[in-house]
């Protein structure tokens, strides 16, 4: 079983960076639709209000990915550029670990495993936010392969 999990992470390793040659358009469409779609409660109940008219940067540092992500009025919006007032960096990795909430987000941080630059309370409201949204927003098996994926890392490491 551990080397069934090196050899996918390997593999994850050597398959994520071609995200990187995805058209920006196609990376915009999916992303913002499934945002939207995911945390659709959240966005109605009011919970991303704080990125109103503000940017927020996430950076994917190893897949030299950046998407600019902002609340508009029909909800999340991704865009190419724009100057983000916080940026989330880091890993794939670590943000699998958080995603699937197989670390704790202040270990993360404070670790500097992730990092937020800028606006720092904009980001840790956003990290507070993120901590306190509840899994069952997602739709059930995309938050069972999130969590089969990060307990494989985590196991791993």
């Amino acid at each position: 079983m551990l080397i069934r999990k090196a050899w996918l992470l390997k593999g994850a390793d050597r398959v994520l960076p071609l995200a990187r040659r995805v058209p920006f358009g196609v990376q915009r469409l999916v992303l913002q639709q499934a945002l939207n779609r995911c945390f659709a409660e959240p966005l109605r109940d009011g919970e991303f209000e704080l990125l109103r008219g503000r940017w927020m940067c996430l950076h994917v540092a190893d897949l030299g990915l950046r998407w600019y992500v902002t609340l508009a009025r029909d909800g999340l919006r991704i865009a190419r550029q724009a100057e983000a007032q916080v940026t989330i960096r880091g890993n794939w990795r670590e943000f699998l670990l958080l995603a699937s909430r197989q670390e704790d987000p202040d270990t993360l941080f404070f670790r500097r495993r992730l990092v937020i630059e800028g606006d720092t309370e904009l980001g840790l409201a956003l990290k507070n936010l993120i901590d306190s949204l509840d899994p069952d927003v997602l739709p059930p098996w995309l938050w069972r392969n999130l969590e089969r994926a990060g307990k494989g890392l985590a196991s791993a490491g």
